[in-house]
């Protein structure tokens, strides 16, 4: 296979590295933009550009049917919860100091 362009870039110690402008421009990525990485039985990699996640009509709907309601009803729509369900919320996870940033060990399903 041909290359029809070839550009290098440096891995820091971190693993990180800077995807060059020309192979962003050839992806149609930018800043925020997804890629995915393939790699083949003979160790070659491929970049694409990620797939949009499939979108769920239901969800989309019911986003949609939110956001038509908080424009119809910009000072009602959104409220504070009620201090009753606040403090039961409270009450359910005690004192669990929880890191969103931690991974997580195990199987994940969603």
């Amino acid at each position: 296979m041909a290359a029809l362009l070839k550009e290098e870039s440096r891995i820091t110690a971190k693993g990180q590295t800077t995807v060059p402008k020309s192979v962003r421009q050839a992806l149609g990525v930018d800043y925020g933009g997804r890629i995915a990485f393939f790699i083949d039985d003979q160790h070659r990699v491929y970049v694409e550009r990620a797939k949009d996640e499939a979108s769920d009509p239901v969800i989309d709907r019911f986003l949609a049917f939110l956001a038509e309601d908080m424009g119809k009803h910009p000072g009602t729509s959104v409220a504070a919860l009620p201090s009753n369900l606040r403090d039961r919320m409270a009450a359910l996870v005690g004192d669990m100091d929880i890191d969103l940033d931690a991974s997580i060990d195990g199987d994940v399903a969603l």
